[in-house]
């Protein structure tokens, strides 16, 4: 019986031991666990904070879809992309009333598609530089795979560049950067400044020197329906100036 009585706190503090033994485990993995979950968390924000992302509104997809397969030939036609994408950016709250829309253009029949989309997204996506323009010109080259909008010109392909308003003074520098072959402008520097944008430093010189690098400048194209989408946003939309 004393024997039987010996063995209970045996087996108790036999129990115990190993049950102190897989608490301090427990603790153990507890606290490698949070340790790589912070690790982790330190990775994930030195990584965001070595990368600038830039994404389209979620509209933007469905619109390509749209239009990608249909061939345009007139100026009118094109700009009337430009033009809707600023609109729809306006209707769905994504941006600032401006719309780019770049195409690629068969240098033999004259016929275009739809190549690339941008609309101004510096206040959504909080970032200055992110004009229509300048957002089209990433886009399409990171399509086309080159930095240049002038990669494939011996294949009889060009690439035009149509948007909602004339540039301004850092998106007439992206363009005449990029290689593109035209641009063409609805509403005007005046027209958007109307409405209390600052479009910077743009001069007749400006367009000059697009002209002597060989992109061929049209303006004015559908100018009263560019004019009007900005008109629509200034009554009501963010004016920003950085």
């Amino acid at each position: 019986m004393l024997k039987d009585s010996a063995f209970v706190p045996t087996v108790a503090s036999t129990l115990g031991a190993a049950a102190l033994m897989v608490a301090f485990h427990a603790l153990i993995v507890s606290w490698e666990s949070k340790r790589a979950n912070e690790h982790g968390d330190a990775a994930t924000n030195r990584h965001h904070d070595d990368a600038v992302v830039v994404t389209l509104p979620a509209w933007a997809n469905d619109f390509m879809d749209a239009h990608k397969d249909v061939v345009f030939t007139s100026e009118e036609q094109m700009m009337e992309v430009a033009i809707a994408l600023a609109d729809k950016n306006v209707a769905e709250k994504t941006g600032g009333p401006f719309g780019t829309a770049i195409f690629e253009c068969d240098t033999q029949t004259g016929s275009c598609k739809l190549f690339s989309i941008g609309m101004n997204q510096v206040a959504t996506l909080h970032n200055s530089t992110l004009h229509g323009e300048m957002t089209a010109i990433q886009f399409g080259q990171k399509k086309l795979n080159s930095f240049t909008f002038g990669a494939n010109k011996s294949l009889g392909k060009e690439y035009h560049l149509y948007t909602s308003c004339e540039p301004c003074c850092q998106c007439l520098g992206g363009t005449l950067w990029s290689g593109v072959s035209k641009l063409v402008c609805a509403a005007s520097k005046e027209d958007a400044e109307a409405i209390g944008f600052d479009e910077g430093p743009v001069f007749a010189e400006s367009y000059a020197a697009l002209e002597k690098a060989g992109v061929k400048v049209v303006r004015n194209c559908l100018r009263q329906q560019g004019a009007k989408t900005l008109k629509l946003y200034g009554e009501t939309g963010l004016i920003y100036n950085a």
